[in-house]
């Protein structure tokens, strides 16, 4: 299973980012969507999965939940968008990881790419980074990867500088 990542959004995504997810199997988004325009556009482009965040409005709330919790090709995912990171997640957080155990915990939010493993919780930690163009990144990022026997690999960073 071929999985795109991205984050952030804030209502605005490159073409670009499309291209890099076309091979993708499914597109995961961390959050931020930033309009019900640009959620029906990924949902027509991909079998899609998201959280809202904190800028989403009452309408992508009722849409998606804050938390998702599912497992794909044999690993549980945990995807929410503020939950911060290894060492320093949030309680919330912290304790749907305890409770569900999963091999992956995705966040957004901080516009920072991040991918850690976090060897005291037993799982590996992705943030997409930022896609779209609001925010103080310098970069926008997506991430793609395969999911093979409940492994994550093959991981792949796709970029773009954050002007258009």
């Amino acid at each position: 299973m071929r999985i795109g990542l991205i984050s952030d959004t804030h209502n605005h995504l490159d073409d670009r980012f499309l291209t890099f997810l076309e091979s993708c199997d499914e597109v995961w988004h961390a959050g931020d969507l930033g309009s019900a325009e640009l959620c029906d556009r990924l949902e027509a482009f991909k079998p899609f999965r998201a959280v809202y965040g904190n800028i989403d409005d009452q309408r992508i709330r009722m849409r998606y939940p804050e938390n998702q919790l599912f497992e794909c090709a044999g690993l549980r995912v945990l995807m929410t968008h503020i939950g911060g990171y290894p060492g320093r997640y949030n309680a919330r957080t912290l304790m749907l990881i305890r409770e569900y155990r999963p091999g992956m915990v995705i966040c957004g939010h901080s516009h920072i790419l991040k991918v850690l493993y976090d060897h005291s919780l037993q799982h590996l930690h992705l943030n997409p980074g930022a896609a779209g163009i609001q925010g103080w990144h310098k970069v926008r990022t997506a991430l793609r990867f395969e999911i093979t026997g409940g492994k994550p690999g093959a991981m792949e960073l796709f970029e773009l500088p954050r002007t258009l």
